[in-house]
């Protein structure tokens, strides 16, 4: 997964190490020496992640994590504050500040490795909720969402895995100075019962459980369709930093070091309380308001006037982040012949189900859209060239290798499609000429036997480069 990450310091040499650690990881790292031109930096490059050192002359570190997370421009990024500070209370006023993490020097690479790739994923999926909402928005449909901070963080459903009872104990009465609902188990069957019944706001899981693996009690939460999108907190020893690591692979959102601080505690579950209720309502505000006015009564998928609009606020997103999206424009084979035989019925239930595996085989912040009739086109933002490839070849065989059922006749009808491609990066291309570009492609396509992939530059795909090579999706 790339990423841009920006590391401040007033020290070279930590400067230096942190840049070297994270390029050897292949991520592309940006530099700052004091707080000001970090904030300038945040502004004018937009960074996917900061690494902010705490103890810096002028601004410290608190005041720079303060102003980028109360700046609504800048709010959504990621900021890791480092520092050689042991004082709990140190960490808890970064928490506070906005923090996503706090990690102590001389910084352990397996802490920092799992942090950076647990917080560029959550970034990702946020920003695609924050530019969906700005382009509902844009059209007058929603008013913007606030930032963070803005949120509530009182008042929360919280279960809690721990069969410590005075660890229990004590993260109850922590946890009353907020009014939170807590309710606690010892074990994983009694947890996997009660979230069955129960909406919670926060999991918390204690990785040391007593006969059991708390571990894979976290992978089977973040695995579940109810539980997946719930904040994870894990608790661990001190001697448990690879297993934390895996956690945070996984999908859990942060953890603790036992013996837990009562301070801390509240202060990274009110930061996981705060960032779900803000995702849960650009979640909202965008899928209730959007729904009617922007989808594709027959197929669920936006139509041309969202695609468009989006598109544009993506367009103008490759240009400030130095990426790199591509656009898909995808035809159903030989669609006429569908309605003239068997008739239009059928080929609505074509459409349904294939408007069904196209996005079953995206990511959840990729863009498909119905142009109308049979025509589609996907959008695949922060993309790499390889990828797209693998992408768009995927989508072909979901189409051909399994037939369409169709409640006209028994037997299921075979179906292919075409796919012309182009690769968008910072070029000041307009929606009319992003869709032109993939449109050739698909003309291409058609002209060249249909049931293929043409992208811009590299032609026809061959799909006997991709055989063993076709990767699950991961949202």
């Amino acid at each position: 997964m790339s990423a841009r990450i920006l590391v401040v310091d007033d020290i070279l040499p930590n400067v230096k190490l942190l840049e070297a650690k994270l390029t050897h990881e292949y991520y592309e790292v940006l530099t700052a020496m004091s707080g000001q031109e970090a904030l300038d930096k945040v502004e004018a490059e937009s960074p996917d992640m900061v690494l902010l050192d705490v103890m810096m002359p002028g601004m410290d570190g608190f005041e720079v994590c303060s102003r980028i997370k109360q700046n609504p421009a800048t709010a959504h990024i990621p900021v890791v504050m480092v520092t050689a500070l042991t004082d709990s209370q140190d960490k808890v006023r970064g928490l506070e500040s906005g923090a996503d993490d706090f990690l102590s020097k001389p910084i352990n690479d397996t802490a920092l490795m799992a942090r950076v790739r647990s917080l560029v994923r959550l970034k990702m999926s946020t920003d695609e909720w924050r530019v969906r909402e700005n382009t509902a928005s844009q059209l007058g449909v929603v008013e913007e969402t606030s930032t963070v901070l803005a949120q509530s963080a009182e008042k929360a459903n919280v279960l809690i895995i721990e069969d410590q009872e005075f660890e229990l104990k004590k993260m109850r009465e922590t946890l009353s100075a907020d009014h939170d609902t807590v309710m606690g188990v010892s074990s994983g069957s009694e947890a996997i019962e009660l979230v069955k019944q129960h909406d919670f706001e926060l999991l918390i899981v204690s990785l040391n459980l007593k006969g059991e693996d708390g571990l894979r009690l976290c992978s089977h939460l973040k695995s579940n369709e109810r539980t997946r999108s719930i904040p994870l907190v894990m608790v661990a020893s001190s001697d448990d930093m690879d297993r934390i690591a895996h956690g945070l692979e996984i999908g859990a959102h942060d953890y603790m070091m036992r013996p837990i601080e009562r301070n801390e505690l509240l202060a990274r579950v009110r930061t996981q309380i705060r960032r779900k209720r803000f995702q849960e309502k650009l979640r909202a505000t965008y899928e209730i308001s959007l729904s009617m006015a922007l989808t594709d009564s027959l197929t669920g998928l936006y139509n041309r006037r969202y695609l468009e609009v989006h598109l544009e606020k993506l367009l103008e997103k490759n240009i400030e982040t130095k990426k790199t999206l591509a656009v898909l424009m995808i035809d159903i084979d030989h669609f006429k012949s569908v309605n003239d035989t068997y008739g239009h019925k059928a080929g609505d239930e074509v459409l349904k189900v294939f408007a069904e595996r196209l996005k079953d085989n995206l990511r959840s912040f990729d863009l498909v859209s119905r142009l109308g009739g049979e025509e589609f086109v996907a959008i695949l933002p922060d993309v790499s060239e390889e990828r797209a490839h693998m992408v768009s070849e995927r989508l072909r065989r979901a189409i051909a290798d399994t037939p369409f059922p169709v409640s006209v006749q028994p037997e299921p009808l075979e179906i292919t499609t075409s796919i012309g491609a182009a690769l968008i990066s910072q070029d000041a291309d307009s929606v009319h000429a992003a869709l032109e570009r993939a449109d050739k492609m698909l003309y291409d396509a058609k002209e060249g036997g249909r049931n293929c992939v043409v992208f811009e530059e590299k032609g026809k795909l061959d799909p006997e480069e991709f055989k063993g090579q076709i990767r699950p999706v991961i949202n």
